[in-house]
Formats: structure tokens, sequence, C-alpha cells
């Protein structure tokens, strides 16, 4: 499999559940296992680096080109590293008896645990909480509110 196909796949791993199996549960244990805090910083970065060149965000990013292919220079050693030494059997086992869905599967996992660590930071989580100061408290309550004698229907 080429390094393109696998590093696509890393990305969109973070963004899509996959089933797992017996084998990919122990190559998502093993990508998890061999990556430092470092590594898994380096693919937030990377990550951020991926969303930011859509069209839509480009402009509230400074991601230069050159920033860019750094950050696909790094990671994609870092893919190498856990794919061919760090969790090779892993990794061979996975891909022999559950298919190359495994990388997404897999990757998923890494990606997920990855942003765990950038939601726990305390910054990251008041940013994600400020929209709630816009919130109209009594208009939710009665967007919400269950008149009397109405039994509650639920949305199909």
């Amino acid at each position: 499999m080429r390094l393109k196909v696998v590093l696509f796949l890393v990305l969109t791993a973070v963004a899509t559940a996959a089933h797992a199996g017996p084998f990919t549960d122990e190559m998502s244990k093993c990508l998890v296992r061999s990556t430092s805090e470092a590594d898994k910083t380096l693919l937030i970065k990377w990550i951020f680096a991926a969303m930011a060149t859509h069209p839509d965000v480009k402009s509230l990013s400074g991601v230069t080109p050159e920033m860019g292919e750094q950050l696909n220079k790094e990671t994609g050693k870092l893919v190498m590293r856990l794919l061919t030494q760090s969790c090779k059997t892993e990794t061979r086992q996975a891909v022999e008896f559950e298919g190359e869905d495994t990388f997404k599967a897999s990757f998923g996992v890494l990606g997920q645990v990855a942003m765990q660590g950038l939601m726990a930071n305390g910054e990251v989580s008041n940013y994600f909480s400020g929209f709630e100061k816009h919130l109209d408290a009594k208009e939710l309550q009665r967007a919400f509110a269950k008149k009397p004698g109405q039994p509650a229907t639920p949305v199909k």
C-alpha cells in the first residue's frame, strides 16, 4: 500500500468509525502504546493543518504550504515507524485477517486518543463552552417544554 493512501486513511479515520475485529483491536492498542505525547501532538497538528486547507476556514489559519509539507514529512515518518517497526506484527496480522479497512479503524482510534489530549486542555475546553453565553435559556425552555396533557412523541 502506498504511503499516500495510508496517510489519506489516517485523516479519514479520525472522522470515520469502522468495525474493528480482534486483530484490528490489537493493532489499535499497539499504535496508541507506541506513540509518545509528542507523536500525538504531531498528529493533532497534521490534522489541523489538513482541515485548514478547506476554503471555508483557510483564512482562520496561519498554516503555510511549507509548514504543511513539514508536517506531512514528519507524519509520514511517524506512520512508517508505526507500521514497519513498532507495530509491524500487529499490522501484518490485522491486514491479513481483517483486510485493509483495519488502517481506518486503527488510526481512527489513535486519532481519537490524540484528540482527547487536545480537548482536555483547559483553554480549548473554555473556548468550546464560550458559545453558551450567547444562548437564550428561556427560549430553549419554551422550545422543548412539554405542553400540559401532551404525550411525549419520538421524532421519526
